[in-house]
């Protein structure tokens, strides 16, 4: 599937959704602008396949289209359509009764750094390193690692967080917090730091 998203940058969520409301031939624009987000935040958060997410997303925005009068204007269009992203992701989840174990962080958004180099042997040692957070981010549990995820890969805001995952902004906060601490402990245990 090919977006074209210079083309969704140009106006704003709040007219796109206007559009898309007069004239449902609109409604690509907002699958434009949100497709990769949502697929990037999908992927990273519940490790779903490539063709299961395609299939995910197909879904997610079939409910968009279809809720898309019910938009409560008062909360941001992005945190309304990852809210909707996240409950189906959830939903799927409950259906297979497992949890997906593909593990899909890409290298340089492991913590978010990119790094290039000449020098060999510290670019295998870093590439180990990458392999061995992967590891450690995917056994976290869902709670603490979506709220990272949220916070640090998809740079939501507190409100925001909040409002996707439907907790209060101390629970937020709580769930950021321990989710480092886990992070932190572990990589301190497999001498990561």
């Amino acid at each position: 599937m090919v977006f074209d998203n210079d083309q969704s940058t140009k106006i704003s969520d709040a007219q796109m959704i206007e559009r898309a409301k007069i004239n449902p031939d609109d409604f690509q624009e907002i699958v434009s602008r949100y497709y990769y987000r949502l697929f990037g935040y999908l992927k990273r958060t519940f490790y779903f396949s490539h063709e299961d997410l395609e299939d995910l997303l197909q879904e997610i925005f079939i409910k968009v289209y279809r809720f898309i009068n019910d938009y409560d204007e008062t909360m941001a269009f992005s945190t309304w359509i990852y809210q909707i992203a996240r409950n189906c992701a959830i939903d799927e989840i409950r259906k297979r009764k497992s949890r997906p174990t593909t593990v899909s962080l890409e290298p340089d958004e492991t913590l978010k750094f990119f790094r290039s180099g000449i020098d060999l042997e510290a670019d295998l040692i870093m590439g180990d390193q990458l392999k061995k957070i992967k590891e450690i981010i995917q056994q976290l549990p869902l709670k603490y690692r979506e709220a990272l995820i949220l916070r640090f890969l998809e740079e939501k805001s507190y409100e925001e967080i909040m409002d996707i995952l439907q907790k209060p902004k101390g629970t937020v906060a709580a769930l950021i917090s321990r989710g480092r601490e886990l992070l932190k402990n572990k990589a301190i245990e497999q001498g990561m730091i």
